[in-house]
């Protein structure tokens, strides 16, 4: 199973911009998320076309469970 988390942004436009991280710790907390995403917008990290991060909008791990198929290849 591989896990993403997904860490959602409102940019000073008011559009929605999301920050993907492969793998979290799995002990990670929403107090160390949530101090995180500050940190980020606090210190104006990322800015992309969207604008400059302004706030939090959410935070969420998704769960993926993948399957390797084995092909014969001519």
């Amino acid at each position: 199973m591989t896990q993403v988390l997904e860490l959602q942004f409102e940019t000073a436009i008011g559009k929605t911009t999301v920050l993907t991280i492969d793998a979290p710790k799995p002990t990670i907390t929403t107090a160390e998320i949530q101090q995180v995403m500050q940190t980020i917008i606090a210190k104006n990290i990322f800015e992309g076309q969207a604008g400059t991060l302004v706030a939090i909008k959410g935070a969420r791990i998704i769960d993926r469970q993948v399957t390797e198929l084995e092909l014969a290849i001519a």
